[in-house]
């Protein structure tokens, strides 16, 4: 059995095949709600037909705003073996997706790799998750990825702890960034769309703009232009049940203010969204289809 040391929660649950535990509150094998092809990425990722999304279920953060509550936290998915996970990578390839885009898979990692493979795969691999990861696990991954697509959602201590249970966020997100980019380097783009590298996500959250300068600030220090990109989102959606500052939309002087002080830190490859983005259609439906 596997007693689970993946992320750091470090629970050490034991996880197998069928039986599921630990803070992500999944068993070993890969469990998901969803695969697609998805149009609402950064337009580096989406192609002609959309990046080919597979939603994993369960995750590490559990963040209390996280739009995808129901398979994030509620554990809604389908059990799926290393082979049927590569069929269905196989065949969103066939769909004609730009990248293979992986949701939330960090609990997941050894399967997944599995699933990969030794080969190079027709279009990018793309490992999307919330940032929360260990660097020896991301080593597992070393020449199976191109492109590492983490939030860095918190630099400060106070919110991380406040909406994801996760004080040490940001000493394990940091750490989990530079691995990520020892193994991809500087960033590629090829007729536009993102080849090799790490895009860096960070969701402002209405009342956190404090947070949000942190985490610029990190990332405009560490990395020199033309290394990595950065996508500072608006789409924070409130879920039901949210209080104080969470029950609301960022504003327009939040976003603008953000995306004022990212242009001012010199941070010029990138994304800012539309703050009319905060849309329904960000969050599938998930109904199992495409597995």
């Amino acid at each position: 059995p596997m007693i689970c040391r993946l992320c750091p929660r470090n629970c050490g649950a034991e996880r197998t095949a069928d039986k599921a535990g630990g803070a992500c509150a999944m068993p070993a094998l890969p469990v998901a709600a969803k695969a697609m092809l998805h149009q609402w990425e950064e337009p580096c990722l989406v192609g002609d037909h959309g990046a080919g999304c597979v939603f994993f279920s369960g995750c590490n953060l559990r963040c209390c705003f996280c739009q995808n509550g129901v398979i994030s936290q509620e554990g809604f998915g389908k059990p799926l073996t290393v082979p049927e996970l590569r069929a269905v990578f196989r065949s969103l390839v066939d769909r004609g997706a730009a990248c293979l885009d992986l949701v939330t898979p960090t609990h997941f990692t050894p399967a997944v790799a599995e699933a990969l493979g030794g080969e190079t795969w027709p279009v990018p691999v793309v490992w999307n998750s919330g940032g929360y990861e260990k660097p020896e696990t991301l080593r597992m991954l070393a020449g199976k990825v191109q492109v590492y697509l983490p939030d860095l959602k918190y630099a400060l201590p106070e919110p991380a702890q406040k909406y994801s249970g996760a004080t040490d966020y940001f000493d394990w997100a940091r750490a989990a960034i530079l691995e990520m980019f020892r193994q991809t380097g500087p960033y590629v783009m090829e007729d536009g769309q993102l080849k090799r590298g790490v895009l860096i996500r960070h969701l402002l959250l209405p009342g956190e703009l404090e947070n949000t300068r942190r985490c610029i600030d990190w990332v405009a220090e560490t990395f020199s232009p033309g290394q990595v990109l950065f996508s500072l989102m608006s789409q924070y959606t409130p879920q039901s049940g949210a209080v104080g500052n969470l029950a609301r939309q960022v504003t327009r002087a939040e976003y603008r203010a953000a995306a004022a002080y990212m242009e001012n830190c010199g941070i010029t490859d990138g994304y800012t969204q539309e703050r009319t983005s905060a849309k329904e259609e960000y969050t599938p439906d998930f109904d199992l289809s495409g597995l």
